[in-house]
């Protein structure tokens, strides 16, 4: 069943990187946390409660999300991992677009056309 599954998370950016964890991990660890038994996720060690993010910074890394369920028999992972900053100069392009005449605060989610229910 999914619950013999431990989420796990880790995040490698720029050491010129200054926020830790990135924007990116958060959002991923909060619609984990909405999903699972976890209640909070912590840069600490993990528990069945919190949900750890290892949040790495090494030189001349765009950035890499990873997030992994293990359980006794197996383990699941998924990655994304950006080569360039491309990616997010045109997502910060899209959004800026978006914004035109708009009054408000607003997420990637809505630029995007999610509602909360899909992520």
């Amino acid at each position: 069943p999914w619950d013999a599954y431990e989420a796990e998370m880790e995040e490698i950016h720029h050491t010129q990187k200054k926020d830790a964890p990135s924007g990116t991990a958060i959002t991923l660890a909060e619609t984990i946390i909405k999903n699972s038994k976890k209640e909070k996720w912590t840069l600490e060690g993990a528990s069945q409660k919190m949900l750890k993010i290892e949040a790495k910074r090494l030189d001349d890394v765009k950035g890499t999300h990873t997030v992994k369920y293990v359980s006794e028999i197996d383990s699941i992972s998924m990655t994304h991992e950006a080569f360039t900053r491309d990616g997010f100069a045109k997502g910060a392009i899209l959004a800026a677009e978006w914004l035109q005449d708009k009054k408000g605060i607003f997420t990637m989610k809505d630029v995007l056309g999610f509602s909360n229910s899909e992520l």
